[in-house]
């Protein structure tokens, strides 16, 4: 496998993440340490999780899952079993939504961030955290205090990088100056949706991305599966629980037509394409793979492996045009 760096770091990461917001509620434990077994096998180094992944909705207290963090700690006991596994990862966890009945047991104030940070290294069972991600923007958050907790966790020993997620191009500015200022390395990887049917982020975000030097970690790269194929499976529409998969495939069946048309040319999985495309985007280091199953795995190992010619791309393209970098796309 051919690693990449992170961003502008000298960070090397697989061309793909596991990511694993379906261990626990979706994947059961044995199956998803099944999972992060094959992952490791096959030189995949990015595990991406999150503090409050693993919830189940049927099980609330309140207005708090009794199991988020569940993820966290299937992830904690693989690596448990087997020590030396910790120094072959690169460990991507989130902070931001609640996890808590309190008023600061969510967000992005310095308090919550230093006591998530905490209680995801004891779910993790680590020391450390090598990219600490904000999951979310907290618009009520400054960027001096953010800056203050990330430092202080960084000095501690208790995370190597700071990421965000779900962020605009302009808050990636914002926060970079802030960094600079204060002479930090500041952000070096932002995760986002962006796919072949979702490009929003090459109006604003990739550039920003690009001058920045921040890595970016494509999440839903196969579009709630509506690029996996979907059209080829005869009851998948009907299996899904996704009304954004609904209201897509209902959108789009024209050009999902034309898409699984090109793969079959290709000899490929749609599955494979749709990933090996967001391999070749600008600042694009990793797909997070969301696998719920050994084959989402393999499909985006395959996809590492998968060179696309330009006519390709360009065909693809014109199935899937993205919005173009702004301005240009939006004045003369």
């Amino acid at each position: 496998m051919e690693y990449r760096t992170l961003g502008r770091t000298a960070l090397r990461v697989s061309p793909i993440g596991l990511g694993t917001m379906n261990f626990g509620p979706v994947t059961p434990e044995d199956e998803a340490r099944a999972l992060l077994s094959a992952a490791h096998d096959a030189g995949v180094n990015l595990i991406d999780t999150a503090d409050v992944y693993g919830a189940d909705a049927n099980r609330v207290v309140g207005d708090v899952s009794e199991r988020k963090g569940l993820t966290e700690r299937i992830i904690g006991g693989w690596l448990a079993e087997d020590p030396g596994r910790r120094d072959d990862v690169v460990l991507v966890t989130k902070a931001y939504g609640r996890t808590g009945p309190g008023p600061n047991d969510m967000y992005l104030s310095a308090k919550h961030l230093h006591s998530a940070c905490e209680a995801s290294l004891r779910r993790l069972r680590t020391d450390h955290i090598d990219v600490f991600m904000l999951h979310h923007v907290d618009r009520a958050a400054p960027w001096d205090e953010i800056w203050e907790v990330l430092d202080d966790l960084r000095r501690q020993g208790k995370i190597r990088y700071a990421a965000t997620s779900n962020f605009a191009g302009w808050q990636l500015v914002q926060g970079q100056e802030a960094a600079i200022r204060r002479g930090l390395l500041g952000i070096v990887a932002e995760e986002s949706i962006y796919n072949l049917m979702e490009r929003t982020v090459e109006l604003e975000l990739l550039p920003a991305c690009a001058a920045y030097g921040i890595g970016v970690l494509p999440y839903s790269p196969l579009n709630s599966g509506l690029l996996a194929g979907i059209l080829a499976k005869a009851q998948s529409a009907q299996r899904s629980a996704s009304a954004r998969a609904v209201d897509g495939l209902a959108r789009h069946r024209d050009g999902l037509g034309e898409y699984e048309k090109l793969c079959r040319e290709l000899g490929a999985d749609p599955a494979v394409v749709a990933q090996a495309w967001l391999l070749t985007r600008p600042s694009v280091t990793a797909p997070i793979v969301g696998a719920r199953t050994m084959r989402h795995l393999t499909d985006g190992i395959a996809a590492a492996e998968l060179a696309l010619t330009a006519p390709e791309l360009a065909r693809l393209d014109e199935i899937f045009p993205g919005p173009g970098p702004a301005p240009e796309a939006y004045a003369w």
